[in-house]
C-alpha cells in the first residue's frame, strides 16, 4: 500500500454518489490515504455506506428524477464550507459540468467544459470524434428509427443507445431473436427517440484504460484486460497490461477535448493481434482500486487537479497485477447458470485465494482492511445461495436513481440549468 508524505494534510471529500462500484473503490483509496469521506446517495444502502472510511452518508434526491433537487442538495452541503473537494465519481459529472461555475467557489472540482463532457458522454458523439481523429473503432452506423435500424443490422453486431452506462442500453445481437428482443426493449424505453448505434462485433479480449488529465495533458494512466466477465458485462477479474498505443490515443482524445479530470475508454484487442478498436468512453474514473494496487493513485491525481495543482506525470503502472471483485464473480457465475454448489465453490476459492484467485487482490469489498464491506458481500452471497436466479435482480440495483436517463440529459441541457 502507498504511504502519505510527512507533510500530508487530510482533505475533506464529498463523493457525489455511493452505489456504484467506482464510488465504493474510490472510498477505499481515499480512506487508505487518510482523507475524510462523506457520501451523497438516494439509496438507503448503497455500497459505500458499508465502509469504516465513510464519515457521513447523506440521503439525497435522485439525480435521474430530480436533477435540480439533487443539485440544490449538493450546493447546500458545499455551502457549509465543510468540504475541500467535490468528487463527481459517476454520471453526476454531466450535471456538475453544466453548472461548474457556481460550484467552483464552494469546493475544488476537476471537470472539462460542458461541451467536451457531452461529446465524451454520448456514444454517438464519441464515435464521431473517433472518426474525426482517425482512431480505430469497429464498423459503426448511427441510425434513427426502427426501420433504419433493421436495414443496418448485420449479424453479429452490437446495438447501443447514445445514452447509457453500466451496460444499460446495449444489446448483443446474434440472430433474429436477439434483434426482436432489442427492438422491443428499445421501443419500451423510448430508445428510438434518440440516436442508435449499430456496431460490428469484433472478436477479441475486452480491455479498458483510465486516464487523469490536467488542462488537456495526460498525467496518469492505467490499462487492464478483463479476465473474467461479471454481471452485465462488468469486470469480475482483471489483469493490468501495458498499452503504449492506447495511452497515446487516449492522450490525443484528451488533448482534442481540452479534458480536465478523469476519462476512461473501453476497447477490444482482436484475436489476430490487430487493433485496438475503441468501443466506449466514460467521462469519469472507473473502479480506481486496480490502478492503485498496480502502483498509481489516480484518485490522488484527481484531487490535486481539483485543487488547482499541476502534478508531475505519474510513472507507468505495473504489468500483470491481478485483482477481482467477489460480488461480481458471484453474480456473474449465477447469471451463467451456476447452482448453489458452484457458488459455494467460488466462495471457498476466493476466501482461500486459490484457483482463479491465487495471487489476486480483492478490490471492491476488501474485508481484511475494511470489515464493514463484508455486509453487502455476505448479503449477496446468501441471497444467491437461496436463489441463484436473483442475480439478475441484484445486478440491476446498480442502475439506480443516481444515474442519468435520456429525460434527465434533456432537462440538464435545457435552459432551466
Amino acid at each position: 500500500m502507498m504511504t502519505s508524505s510527512p507533510n500530508f494534510k487530510p482533505l475533506r471529500i464529498l463523493l457525489s454518489e455511493g452505489t456504484s462500484t467506482s464510488a465504493r473503490e474510490a472510498v477505499t483509496v481515499l480512506g487508505l490515504a487518510g482523507h475524510v469521506v462523506d457520501v451523497c446517495d438516494p439509496a438507503a444502502a448503497g455500497l459505500a455506506r458499508f465502509s469504516r472510511f465513510v464519515r457521513m452518508y447523506h440521503r439525497c434526491p435522485g439525480m435521474r428524477e430530480n436533477p435540480l433537487g439533487f443539485l440544490r442538495f449538493i450546493e447546500g452541503l458545499l455551502a457549509t464550507g465543510d468540504y475541500d473537494v467535490l468528487l463527481p465519481i459517476h454520471e453526476q459529472g454531466f450535471l456538475f459540468a453544466k453548472v461548474q461555475e457556481r460550484l467552483r467557489p464552494l469546493a475544488g472540482l476537476a471537470l472539462p467544459s460542458f461541451a467536451s463532457y457531452r461529446a465524451a458522454h454520448s456514444k454517438a458523439g464519441f464515435s464521431r470524434m473517433l472518426n474525426e481523429l482517425g482512431l480505430p473503432q469497429p464498423e459503426t452506423q448511427i441510425v434513427a428509427g426502427a426501420d433504419t435500424l433493421r436495414a443496418a443490422v448485420r449479424f453479429p453486431c452490437v446495438i447501443k443507445t447514445a445514452i447509457g452506462t453500466a451496460s444499460r442500453g446495449v444489446w448483443m445481437v446474434r440472430n433474429d431473436a436477439d434483434l426482436a428482443l432489442a427492438m422491443k426493449e428499445l421501443e419500451a424505453s423510448k430508445g428510438f427517440a434518440g440516436e442508435v448505434l449499430v456496431q460490428a462485433r469484433v472478436n477479441g479480449a475486452t480491455e479498458k484504460a483510465q486516464g487523469v488529465f490536467c488542462r488537456g495533458e495526460l498525467v496518469g494512466f492505467h490499462a487492464y484486460r478483463q479476465i473474467m466477465e461479471g454481471a452485465g458485462g462488468g469486470d469480475a477479474i482483471k489483469r493490468s497490461v501495458r498499452r503504449d498505443r492506447v495511452r497515446d490515443d487516449l492522450a490525443t482524445i484528451g488533448r482534442h477535448l481540452a479534458w480536465h479530470g478523469a476519462l476512461s475508454i473501453d476497447f477490444i484487442m482482436p484475436d489476430d493481434d490487430g487493433g485496438p478498436f475503441y468501443i466506449d468512453c466514460n467521462p469519469r474514473l472507473v473502479e480506481p482500486m486496480a490502478a492503485y494496487l498496480a502502483g498509481v493513485d489516480l484518485v490522488d491525481l484527481l484531487l490535486r487537479i481539483s485543487l488547482g495543482e499541476t502534478p508531475d506525470v505519474a510513472p507507468a503502472t505495473r504489468e500483470g497485477v491481478v485483482t477481482h471483485q467477489a460480488m461480481q464473480v458471484l453474480l456473474g457465475g449465477a447469471q451463467r447458470g451456476g447452482d448453489r454448489r458452484d457458488l459455494l465453490c467460488i466462495c471457498r476459492d476466493i476466501w482461500c485465494r486459490r484457483g482463479d484467485y491465487a495471487g489476486s487482490s480483492e478490490e471492491l469489498t476488501p474485508v481484511r482492511i475494511d470489515w464493514l464491506s463484508v455486509v453487502p458481500l455476505m448479503m449477496t452471497a446468501l441471497l444467491l445461495l437461496v436463489s441463484p436466479k436473483l442475480s439478475h435482480v441484484l445486478a440491476k440495483r446498480g442502475w439506480g436513481a443516481h444515474l442519468l436517463d435520456a429525460g434527465t440529459v434533456a432537462a440538464i441541457e435545457s435552459e432551466m440549468f
